[in-house]
């Protein structure tokens, strides 16, 4: 992936070198997190990191939250380290993205914040750890990724290469496309309303939407700079399909439970990552209204 000469996005916060950044803070409004894996990599994190479950499912829907806790100081603005920088190429290339698409359709994309961090650090739904993976959080519009979370995908999940960790990001900003576009509000509204296994579908039709956005930053950034490279699609679909609920649950409980898929299968998450790449249209991505997914 041609990224080094990409703008860098002034729209990140690096809290990996400031103390104390686990602990929790209140909820508020839209708390829960949405994960490129929320419950998939939970799911797996026995496997990966030894860590119930549960335990992460909890900490992300804010359950039994302690005594309000600040954010711990960070740094603003794009990184110096390669990581970083690479990290705040992306997320500029997501905002020229979808800055140009609200633009054209009469309004204006918000930027959201991105958080890296080491270990756990507080947010708006809940603490955040690194055994969710990168997750987005409504209530602060801010996406969160620990990046050693890259080093599970590349040698845990199979899914390595610089193109791979860009779909991860892009996918991300898609939830908070998602957000600004209302969606997030309507999934919060049926999850009173829907049993457990139909709030599972319509996760899934989230999660695939994400995908899809994700490929339509994927073609917008390719048509302006050139950015992808022989061999960068495949990587995106090997991580898709790396993260799938179907491979997880089978590396994590070797069987598979359909009514229990909340991102989708690796199938539909790459056929709907490859709809955003080909499309570049927000349009194509209705998976709620999708008859097949």
């Amino acid at each position: 992936m041609k990224w080094e000469n990409n703008r860098q996005s002034d729209q990140i916060e690096d809290r990996r070198n400031s103390p104390g950044g686990g602990g929790r803070i209140p909820r508020i409004g839209g708390g829960r997190g949405i994960g490129i894996g929320t419950i998939a990599i939970a799911l797996i994190a026995g496997w990966v990191f030894g860590i119930n479950p549960l335990t992460i499912l909890g900490a992300l829907d804010g359950g039994g939250l302690q005594a309000p806790m600040e954010a711990p100081q960070a740094q603003t603005g794009a990184p110096s380290d390669d990581m970083g920088r690479f990290v705040a190429a992306v997320l500029g290339g997501t905002e020229d993205a979808w800055g140009a698409i609200f633009q054209a359709a009469g309004a204006q994309y918000q930027k959201p914040r991105l958080v890296l961090f080491r270990g756990a650090t507080p947010t708006a739904c809940g603490t955040g750890q690194s055994a969710m993976g990168p997750f987005y959080c409504p209530g602060d519009q801010k996406v969160y990724i620990d990046l050693s979370f890259y080093d599970t995908l590349r040698r845990q999940l199979g899914a390595p290469g610089d193109f791979a960790q860009a779909y991860v990001i892009a996918h991300e900003v898609g939830h908070h496309v998602q957000n600004l576009m209302g969606i997030t509000d309507q999934m919060e509204k049926a999850r009173g309303r829907a049993s457990e296994r139909e709030y599972n579908a319509l996760s899934v039709r989230l999660e695939l939407q994400a995908d899809c956005f994700a490929g339509i930053w994927a073609n917008h950034n390719h048509q302006q700079g050139q950015v992808i490279e022989p061999g960068d699609v495949e990587e995106a679909l090997n991580a898709a399909a790396a993260i799938g609920d179907d491979a997880l649950q089978r590396k994590s409980q070797g069987h598979v439970v359909p009514d229990s898929f909340t991102h989708g299968t690796s199938e539909q998450r790459q056929r709907w990552f490859h709809k955003g790449l080909e499309t570049g249209d927000a349009r194509a991505c209705d998976t709620f209204k999708a008859a097949s997914l």
